[in-house]
């Protein structure tokens, strides 16, 4: 019999790590594990206005988190609750008596034959400048799955929808291909998977083959702790060339570009890049602003065009602290039932506002030198060679558009270079990243190396 406190009190410890200080302690304090029915988790909350948060904005997590502690779970629902704080020790199967009779009737479960959430969907996708390109691809993936862009490799920071836009893929396949088997999963389950196979026997080892080459669409979340999984390496290669000679769809999703998986296999980088490598950055001023307001007409809350364009400046993070943002705002729209100015929004958000990125130009000259495959201090040297003069141009760019760094002083610690050599430089990039695809590519992994 499984202990709801602990259990709850774990997954917790989890969330906790995952969500602003400011966002845990608003929307999961006064919840607590109910009880456990036919794989069902039911969770309760202190109201309804934290049930809609919760099943809007974190149900995700939750369920994943869950599920973590949780083997047999197969849905998280949430239900309204007079307790005040968490529970004693409460058996989960006994907790019937706290149970309000009305149960969310909208609550959405996860497949448990394709692992896919059906809340993810293209019709809730904010699409902008720092997605259109993998959007796009997945577009086409779509309309001729196993065709176009195979295997489909998108990675970028956390945060940035990249769950959302591969199990939309997923959902999307599903609708138009009624004949097409899709399954989703994390590396860290397909590691579990296979570990489990070869200690199981062989028969077990066979099942697991069969069980993951049965699928038309394969889809791998996480794939960036493969590196030191050295079997799992291996059976992914077998995989992914079972699936791509019968021209069968297969994605992943990583918080890097594979190139800087450590560990990572040759022979695994070389298929990523055989199909369509694409990054997800974080949304710019435009897209920022778009999110917001489709986020708040979604919840059914007016804010002024001074307020969300104040926000979509000062929030310059990735989509889950935009929406932390958002959420804070809308907290307190609800509990004063007024307006919210500019002003108030200052104070409100001032812990979700992060300070402007600061680093040593020493740092940028170093990590570009070592991307390029040149010695830190050839970046200083006084050479027309072209591939240093390009690797200098890439660290004055950086500095200025990515750290704000002045060009004077981007010209002093560059070797004492004049300031107009540096502006020079800087809008000798830009203007050349316009038609330049490879060093697109190149500022986009260099900018990984600082997150």
């Amino acid at each position: 019999m499984v202990d709801a406190k602990e259990l709850w009190k774990s997954c917790l410890n989890e969330i906790e790590n995952e969500v602003s200080k400011a966002n845990f302690s608003t929307w999961f304090r006064n919840t607590s594990i109910l009880k456990e029915e036919g794989g069902v988790i039911y969770i309760g909350v202190p109201n309804e206005f934290v049930r809609d948060w919760l099943q809007n904005k974190y149900h995700k997590l939750i369920t994943k988190t869950v599920a973590g502690f949780f083997d047999t779970m197969r849905a998280v629902e949430y239900a309204i609750t007079k307790i005040e704080g968490p529970q004693k020790d409460l058996p989960i199967q006994n907790a019937e008596s706290f149970m309000n009779n009305e149960l969310p009737l909208k609550d959405l479960y996860i497949n448990k034959e394709d692992n896919l959430n059906p809340r993810y969907k293209f019709d809730s996708f904010i699409v902008g400048a720092f997605n259109e390109l993998a959007y796009a691809a997945a577009q086409a993936i779509i309309n001729k799955p196993g065709a176009s862009y195979n295997p489909f490799f998108v990675y970028g920071g956390t945060g940035l929808g990249k769950t959302h836009l591969i199990q939309a893929i997923g959902n999307s396949i599903k609708e138009k291909h009624l004949d097409k088997k899709v399954h989703y999963i994390t590396l860290e389950k397909f590691a579990t998977d296979l570990v489990n196979s070869f200690t199981a026997g062989n028969n077990k080892t066979n099942a697991f083959k069969e069980k993951y080459r049965k699928y038309d669409l394969l889809i791998i979340d996480d794939i960036q702790f493969i590196g030191k999984m050295e079997k799992t390496q291996e059976e992914l290669f077998h995989t992914f060339n079972t699936f791509y000679e019968n021209n069968k769809q297969i994605v992943f999703s990583s918080d890097k570009h594979p190139n800087f998986i450590p560990g990572l296999e040759d022979r695994l980088k070389s298929r990523f890049a055989a199909g369509m490598i694409v990054d997800i950055s974080e949304p710019e001023y435009e897209s920022r602003l778009a999110i917001l307001k489709v986020k708040s007409k979604e919840l059914g809350v007016t804010l002024s065009e001074e307020l969300l364009r104040y926000m979509a400046e000062s929030i310059q993070g990735n989509i889950r602290e935009l929406e932390g943002g958002l959420n804070t705002i809308i907290c307190q729209y609800r509990l004063k039932n007024k307006a919210i100015s500019v002003g108030e929004a200052k104070t409100l958000l001032k812990n979700s506002i992060k300070p402007k990125k600061n680093v040593a130009i020493k740092e940028v000259v170093k990590t570009v030198a070592d991307f390029y495959n040149l010695g830190e201090m050839e970046i200083y040297e006084k050479t027309r060679r072209k591939e240093i003069v390009r690797a200098r141009q890439v660290v004055m760019y950086i500095l200025r558009e990515d750290f704000n760094v002045s060009y004077p002083l981007i010209g002093q610690k560059l070797g004492g270079k004049d300031h107009t050599t540096v502006i020079h430089s800087h809008l000798k990039i830009k203007t050349d990243l316009k038609n330049d695809s490879s060093l697109v590519q190149d500022l986009e992994q260099i900018r990984i190396m600082f997150k």
